[in-house]
């Protein structure tokens, strides 16, 4: 029999252990996509972006790794910021900028809520 207790993890979120087809190790290894190697992954993250909703914020992290920014909001909610391509994020100070990224928005249960997606600028030639 489940404690009352127990019986409130329930609905806390899931596991997000993977997602077929993206290379989360190599997008660990871009913070601030200043190595520009994020901007492959995005379609497939894109394509299972339903997956990440209910999430929890240490699944995230395991994923996707530490966000590049997080932003505290009202209450117990977060949103975690990872840059798709460089910008002005790779300057020596890592300053915000205005490069397309991916927001991950946390609700007071501590699960992602929404999933935005800047678009990427066209590839240079």
């Amino acid at each position: 029999m489940l404690s009352l207790g127990a019986l409130g993890l329930v609905g806390c979120g899931h596991a997000l252990l993977e997602l077929p087809g993206f290379d989360g190790a190599a997008w660990r290894a871009d913070p601030y996509a200043c190595r520009n190697q994020r901007r492959a992954a995005v379609p497939v993250l894109l394509r299972q972006k339903e997956q990440l909703y209910e999430a929890r914020a240490n699944d995230v992290t395991a994923l996707l790794g530490q966000p590049d920014e997080e932003e505290l909001r009202a209450g117990t909610e977060k949103v975690y910021y990872y840059y798709l391509e460089p910008g002005t994020q790779c300057e020596a100070r890592h300053e915000r900028s205005g490069a397309p990224c991916l927001s991950l928005r946390f609700g007071p249960l501590g699960t992602v809520t929404e999933v935005l997606a800047d678009p990427l600028s066209p590839p240079t030639p």
